[in-house]
């Protein structure tokens, strides 16, 4: 009898307070903002759910995302990035299925991307979080990775990933929201969907305001497929990515600020800006023939120009490759 009245009163409290039992499985939106999970602040972009095996949310502490269990890859990935995410630690490059995937779904594994012509391409890269080995090693769930065909994922995607880290050691704070639609091809029997464009939002804000001090707004929308170009080539708006994709992206910022922020174009200044010009008049030098680098006058040095570990031919006017080995701006 005694044990019936405690439990009576558990159930009155639950009622009668709005308690409740949360498990991963009722994850929700607002669990997901509490210390510890800052990767939706601004929002959640497909409004993912618990439900939705298609649009499927699950939280990390490195990150949150969509996935989606037909396409075998997620449909967003949203993290947050600052300097207490980035250290020394080495890559771990331990690609492997992810165990929290909800029981009787396929567990996509690294081994069926062998072959296949593409990469396993990360969203959130192994390169945003070098604090620790834990953290690292997450960024090699395969519910994070989606097939990149090389010269986008080695190129100009690596790029604009070098690019965000560079203005994060500027003392910004980033969170970044990345994924890819379209497409209709397949690989691992049919098992993983190859998107046609890739793209990637980035709202930089001051450290700790918490997403609510937004400076400025980069979004780029990428070709999935062989060929050359520079990150900022495919600089676009987020309203050009919502309307391909159906998502409302900064959903969590203030609709006036929204209307604002969504349709700017990101403009790169300095020297990335003469090297468009550059390329627009025709007048790129021939030594470097992935990127697009007038020749000298002025003299550039690596770090005036947003473009690291690029192919280098003699004479190299610049003078970028310091040991002559070919590739330029290594470090």
């Amino acid at each position: 009898m005694k044990k019936i009245l405690i439990w009576c009163a558990i159930c009155f409290l639950v009622i009668n307070t709005g308690c409740s039992i949360t498990t991963r499985d009722t994850l929700t939106t607002r669990d997901a903002l509490t210390p510890g999970n800052v990767h939706l602040r601004l929002g959640n972009p497909s409004g993912a759910n618990a439900s939705n095996p298609n649009n499927y949310l699950m939280i990390k502490s490195q990150y949150a995302l969509s996935y989606n269990r037909d396409k075998g890859i997620p449909n967003w990935v949203s993290w947050q990035l600052n300097k207490s995410w980035l250290g020394s630690t080495d890559r771990t490059n331990d690609f492997r299925p992810d165990p929290k995937l909800p029981n009787g779904w396929y567990r996509v594994t690294g081994r069926e991307y062998r072959d296949s012509g593409y990469d396993r391409g990360h969203m959130v890269p192994s390169a945003d979080r070098t604090n620790n080995q834990e953290n690292n090693s997450a960024t090699f769930l395969m519910t994070n990775i989606i097939p990149q065909f090389p010269d986008n994922n080695r190129e100009y995607w690596r790029e604009f990933e070098e690019y965000t880290r560079k203005l994060v050691r500027k003392g910004n704070e980033l969170y970044i929201i990345a994924g890819g639609y379209g497409g209709n091809k397949k690989i691992a029997k049919g098992k993983i969907s190859i998107p046609a464009r890739l793209y990637k939002i980035i709202a930089v804000t001051k450290p700790g305001s918490k997403g609510n001090d937004i400076q400025q707004v980069i979004a780029i929308d990428t070709p999935n497929l062989k060929g050359e170009g520079n990150w900022q080539d495919f600089i676009t708006t987020v309203d050009a990515i919502e309307k391909k994709t159906g998502y409302d992206f900064l959903s969590n910022v203030n609709k006036s600020v929204q209307k604002v922020i969504e349709g700017k174009k990101y403009s790169v200044k300095g020297n990335s800006n003469r090297s468009r010009k550059a390329k627009r008049s025709g007048k790129c030098h021939p030594a470097y023939p992935n990127i697009c680098i007038p020749a000298p006058p002025p003299y550039l040095n690596c770090k005036d120009i947003p473009y690291k570990k690029f192919k280098v031919l003699p004479p190299d006017p610049h003078n970028f490759d310091g040991n002559k080995d070919g590739v330029a701006c290594e470090k």
